[in-house]
């Protein structure tokens, strides 16, 4: 289909569009932006202690979950294991996972290496 405000032609058998200076420049520089960008993310993930984090994950701690309970659930565990792997009694991680209680300091760095994150990841 032809664009009037580009128009094309035909030159040993290929179609090339006409199309503005400023118009293919911004292009040039939006591909050039494109191939940066995933130059940038290949040698991030290419890294070797890189961890990613799934992005419905952070979803969910955006929406309001939390992160003990959205890592608890990624790693697959039940709150009852969770909670015997951190050395904590379950009603205690009950509550922090619905927010009645933030956590000790020794409990969130408990629970951490049990789930195998940084308290950082959990706050």
């Amino acid at each position: 289909m032809t664009n009037p405000m580009h128009p094309t032609f035909t030159l040993s058998g290929e179609e090339y569009a006409i199309v503005p200076r400023a118009e293919y420049e911004a292009l040039r520089q939006a591909v050039d932006e494109d191939a940066m960008d995933a130059a940038i993310l290949q040698r991030f993930l290419e890294e070797p202690d890189q961890d990613v984090i799934p992005f419905e994950l952070v979803r969910r701690i955006v929406n309001g979950d939390h992160p003990v309970r959205v890592w608890r659930e990624y790693r697959g565990m039940k709150a009852s294991e969770l909670a015997a792997a951190a050395g904590i009694v379950a009603s205690y991680l009950s509550n922090i996972e619905t927010g009645k209680k933030t956590g000790s300091v020794k409990a969130m760095k408990r629970i951490a290496d049990a789930l195998d994150v940084t308290v950082d990841d959990l706050i």
